[in-house]
């Protein structure tokens, strides 16, 4: 198959990311000649096995971890899962779990489901976010209560790019005794981690959104913390994740996560500046067009933006035309006709909210890039807003 990925500007990179090239170098040897098992006794599988040691230990080193506090998992829904069921077991008889309206559906349909598939045994406080996508940690302290077993609130949004405080929600759940959780799926490889100074518990990790493949994800698990795996089976993972591994994925992870720790300051630099160029240039030549989310403390590589009085979908199909990939903040190529869920806690209007593009680049695109989209985009929203039945230009 000839994807022909070459041709396209990709900047869809919070779905998914390209393969770095030096990764899938890392990975090939453990999908052709070193196929053995990590568990096996003999030294063909002992060499695999040292090789996971190997990647453990670069995925700690960017997280700020310590090797041992590492737990590979499937995927980042797995590593959701693993940590908030582990809470809620661990503390049977809190049923009290504290979580925000604009979490990722690996997190939002697990509460929502431990909501109405137990009987509302589980209480859900959904914290709710400020018009510019923050949080109020003064809303916050009050949810926590004694019946708190875990609390879940994301690193970054995966819509707006938006970063929460977590590492002072955790520091203030730890006075309380209770587990703190993030999802730090988009934050990993974009913004600086030191674990060690955190009080954060859990913390999980997808592969594919730092240039690794995808099914592969990782679980970070606090020296200490309590625990009970999701997975049970066979001693891997010391007895906390069964399953024999995927090692070349696993290989991968570690190979990125070095590379993440190498681009770190490109990230924030160079990337930060195309993001922002982009950005500018689109709210200056697009009227009614507006940035969803907080203007600062958002991620170097996403932009969120509203054009109204137009569809998120229709903007989509007519920039595919010319080969250019982003996402829509409104929930319609899904079949749905309400807008996004995040952009619906933030307030953003009706009208705004069903136009929503996320731009999310990485350090894989170039200003020659960002300059066709600022050079396409202007005539494809007036375009369309000539087709729609609300907008009257004479009005704007």
């Amino acid at each position: 198959m000839d994807c022909g990925s070459d041709k396209v500007i990709y900047m869809d990179n919070n779905a998914t990311t390209r393969v770095a090239p030096e990764v899938v170098d890392a990975m090939m040897p453990f999908l052709t000649d070193c196929y053995g098992n990590p568990s096996s006794m003999h030294i063909f599988g002992g060499q695999v096995g040292r090789a996971i040691t190997e990647a453990r230990e670069s995925i700690a080193e960017l997280l700020g971890a310590e090797p041992e506090e590492i737990i590979f998992t499937s995927c980042g829904t797995e590593s959701d899962s693993t940590a908030i069921l582990s809470g809620l077991q661990t503390f049977p008889e809190q049923r009290h779990i504290v979580t925000t309206r604009v979490e990722h559906p690996a997190v939002k349909n697990l509460c929502d489901n431990l909501d109405s598939l137990t009987g509302h045994k589980h209480r859900i406080t959904r914290l709710q976010v400020e018009a510019d996508g923050t949080l109020d940690l003064d809303q916050y302290r009050e949810s926590l209560t004694e019946d708190t077993a875990i609390v879940s609130v994301m690193w970054a949004n995966n819509e707006t790019g938006v970063i929460f405080p977590v590492e002072e929600m955790a520091a203030m759940a730890r006075e309380r005794d209770i587990l703190f959780h993030t999802d730090a799926v988009q934050a990993v490889g974009k913004i600086p981690f030191n674990l060690k100074e955190t009080a954060i518990d859990f913390l999980s990790v997808s592969g594919h959104k730092l240039h690794a493949p995808k099914g592969v994800g990782v679980l970070y698990v606090r020296k200490g913390t309590p625990f009970i795996p999701f997975i049970n089976g066979g001693h891997q993972e010391h007895g906390r994740r069964g399953g024999t591994e995927n090692v070349a994925s696993i290989v991968a992870l570690g190979r990125a996560c070095k590379l993440a720790g190498e681009k770190l300051e490109e990230e924030n630099t160079r990337v930060k500046y195309l993001r922002d160029k982009l950005e500018t240039g689109l709210l200056e030549q697009i009227p009614r067009s507006m940035l969803n989310g907080h203007k600062t403390e958002r991620l170097p590589n996403t932009a969120n933006i509203s054009f109204e009085f137009v569809e998120g979908e229709s903007i989509l199909l007519h920039m595919d035309r010319y080969r250019i990939c982003a996402s829509s903040g409104s929930a319609c190529t899904s079949g749905s006709l309400e807008p996004s869920h995040v952009l619906r806690a933030m307030g953003v209007p009706f009208t705004a909210a069903h136009g929503s593009i996320r731009f999310s680049l990485s350090v894989y695109n170039t200003e020659k890039e960002v300059d066709f989209v600022l050079e396409k985009m202007p005539a494809i929203i007036a375009n369309l807003r000539e087709m729609s039945p609300f907008w009257n230009k004479d009005d704007h």
